[in-house]
């Protein structure tokens, strides 16, 4: 049995302190295992190849907002099969570099096998053991399929799948109606699709604001049909090729049935521990299947280190990435940090954007009481650069505790909300957590930025906001 100085379960974000293992450690080897291709899901089927493709869908969407500004622009053809080879040959060659260096380090023994626990401290990997004091498992997360009648026999995509299309789908029918809905929703409807989304909650994207969820949805709705609130019951093959999606709604227990030629299922992700068996280590897993760890992201199993998906904590690759160096410090430079959630930030990278980060405005109400809390809201159209942009009812909303103005949460929908949320991600983590530095110092004018400045200066308690969004029609 082979012994190592670390086992690097998962070639994503455990990547980012390899280096320093080998480094410290030049006399010993370390083994870094990863089934799949490496580079870990967010380049090899997750953010990075979905981002290669939500921008040319951006294109699209922009040119065909040319004639408000008396532009006549005409997109004549939309060539689907570039657009995925593009992406593909980006994210291979990204692969192949990962490949190589993993294949040439000689403090590396890179196994391209799946791993599984035999016993505390030992895994075996294809037909060996091996076993290490110090483990570590970034080993990601997979699809959730749903138990639905029919849907095996029809045939499904999902977003690991999708990335292998070659042909532009005449019409899609996406089961979920969260993130990853919403951005495939909007890459095939750009792309020339029909594009139906169905969701189980009564709001579409429900994890954000309710405001912009509904934002969303009607923008949104504009190219594509989003049906919320929708238990899909069967899946049936039709004779012309399609598929009949059969729902039922949650509150009337009516049928519908929805017919297209491609299903993608995008119900979220769920914990990859079917292969890993966690337990036959003495590894504790919660009551969701992921792996428990403490607030140090240790394992039940001392020097046993669980991160980015693995923990099912924040299913983001900045999170992995922040969790990645907390690892680090306690097991490789024996620190004690704890790990700090307060202010996850996250986008969406639909048409609109929308970016979100820390509390939601009933989570700031349950934790501080509705008294102690004030929204700040503003609209885009209102700054000199919304009106030159001509961008309608988009807006950014902002949550501060009363006495001490410190920012308890952000949320914006409409153009480059992903940048727009830099802006404060920032200062919630400065000891004092406060938007001076925003109100104090100067936004250049006319800029989009300004319209984050302006909802600072348009505080307001949580009843006045209520009578805005009223007035909104939201």
């Amino acid at each position: 049995m082979k012994e190592y100085h670390a086992i690097l379960i998962g070639t994503g974000s455990g990547m980012n302190f390899a280096s320093e293992l080998t480094n410290r450690n030049p006399e010993k080897k370390i083994a870094i295992i990863d089934k799949d291709d490496p580079g870990g899901i967010c380049l090899t089927r997750g953010c990075i190849p979905s981002k290669l493709l939500l921008y040319p869908a951006e294109l699209v969407r922009i040119t065909q907002t040319a004639s408000k500004f008396g532009i006549d622009v005409e997109i004549k053809n939309i060539d689907f099969k570039f657009v995925m080879e593009r992406m593909m040959r980006d994210i291979s060659k990204d692969i192949g570099m990962i490949r190589e260096g993993l294949l040439d380090d000689p403090n590396i023994d890179y196994y391209h096998e799946a791993a599984e626990f035999v016993a505390p401290y030992t895994m075996k990997v294809g037909n060996e053991k091996i076993t290490s004091k110090m483990i570590f498992l970034c080993t990601g997360s997979k699809p959730i399929i749903p138990s639905i009648k029919g849907l095996d026999e029809a045939g499904y995509l999902t977003s690991d799948t999708v990335l292998k299309l070659t042909e532009l789908p005449e019409s899609i029918a996406i089961i979920g109606g969260g993130y990853i809905a919403a951005e495939y929703g909007h890459f095939f409807s750009a792309m020339g699709s029909r594009v139906t989304i169905i969701g189980r909650n009564p709001r579409f994207i429900p994890d954000e604001e309710p405001e912009i969820s509904a934002l969303a949805k009607r923008e949104l709705s504009k190219h594509m049909n989003i049906i919320t609130n929708l238990e899909v019951i069967e899946i049936q093959k039709m004779g012309d090729g399609n598929k009949k999606i059969i729902g039922k709604d949650r509150i009337s227990g009516e049928e519908v049935g929805v017919e297209a030629k491609e299903i993608l299922v995008a119900t979220g992700r769920g914990p990859n521990n079917d292969i890993l068996h966690p337990e036959k280590g003495g590894i504790k897993i919660d009551d969701k299947g992921w792996i428990a760890v403490n607030e140090y992201l240790e394992t039940s199993q001392p020097n046993i280190w669980a991160f980015g998906d693995a923990d099912g904590k924040y299913l983001f690759k900045h999170v992995a990435n922040y969790e990645s160096r907390v690892v680090s410090y306690n097991a490789i430079l024996n620190e004690k940090v704890k790990v700090d959630y307060h202010a996850i930030p996250h986008a969406v990278f639909s048409y609109p954007e929308i970016a979100s980060v820390g509390l939601k405005e009933n989570e700031a109400v349950e934790k501080y009481g509705e008294k102690n809390i004030l929204i700040g809201f503003q609209k885009y159209e209102d700054t000199a650069r919304g009106q030159a942009m001509d961008v309608k009812d988009y807006f950014v909303k902002v949550i501060l505790e009363n006495d001490t103005k410190r920012i308890l949460g952000a949320h914006i929908i409409g153009p480059y909300a992903s940048v727009l949320i830099h802006e404060i991600i920032p200062l919630m983590y400065t000891r004092e957590q406060t938007a001076d530095p925003i109100m104090d110092g100067m936004h250049i004018h006319p800029s989009i930025s300004e319209v984050v400045e302006r909802a600072f200066y348009s505080l307001m308690p949580p009843e006045h906001y209520q009578h805005v969004l009223n007035e909104f029609g939201l």
